[in-house]
């Protein structure tokens, strides 16, 4: 797997061993990273949060691109250390939360764009959504994207929809952040 685009263009990321993480497939980042550029212009400045994080593929990619900071949750032991290693390797501003994205720590900081890629059809959203907004990483701004099966269903009750498009295997959503 390698970042799209940006400072590290073309870089190589440690990806965990085994089937205990899905990465997103360079197709539907490409299209995410579209998509979100579209309608933040740039990344310069921001703070990203990756819940279900795997890799960081999509937390690098935003540093990648000019994201001040970001915030990974990932509770697998090694998919933790490919993110740890792939941090290292790239000199990244990535602060690694090694908790459950669905019971998330009171935030350091609220987040501009907020990544959820769960493993597909285990109804994770919705109690990641609740976790991350109780603990203070989204705020009315946020950008919020969803990665889901493409037949997988899902209420954005309490958020804005703002987009809905299927690429692929995958169904990506963009949200805007709740009150």
């Amino acid at each position: 797997m390698r970042i799209i685009a940006g400072r590290w263009r073309s870089r190589t990321l440690v990806t965990a061993a085994g089937d205990t993480t899905r990465p997103t497939a360079d197709r539907t980042r490409e299209t995410l990273f579209s998509m979100l550029t579209s309608r933040l212009g740039d990344f310069a400045d921001l703070t990203v949060l990756d819940l279900f994080a795997g890799s960081g593929a999509l937390a690098f990619e935003a540093l990648s691109r000019g994201a001040a900071r970001a915030f990974l949750a990932e509770s697998d032991p090694q998919a933790r250390a490919a993110i740890a290693a792939n941090s290292k390797a790239l000199g990244a501003d990535a602060r690694l939360i090694g908790h459950d994205a669905t019971r998330l720590p009171a935030a350091s900081a609220v987040a501009d764009v907020v990544f959820l890629d769960p493993p597909y059809g285990q109804g994770l959203v919705a109690a990641a959504l609740k976790s991350a907004s109780a603990g203070g990483w989204i705020a009315p701004h946020s950008w919020i994207s969803i990665e889901l099966g493409r037949q997988e269903a899902f209420n954005a009750e309490g958020f804005t929809l703002m987009a809905d498009r299927v690429v692929g295997k995958a169904r990506l959503l963009l949200l805007r952040g709740g009150a």
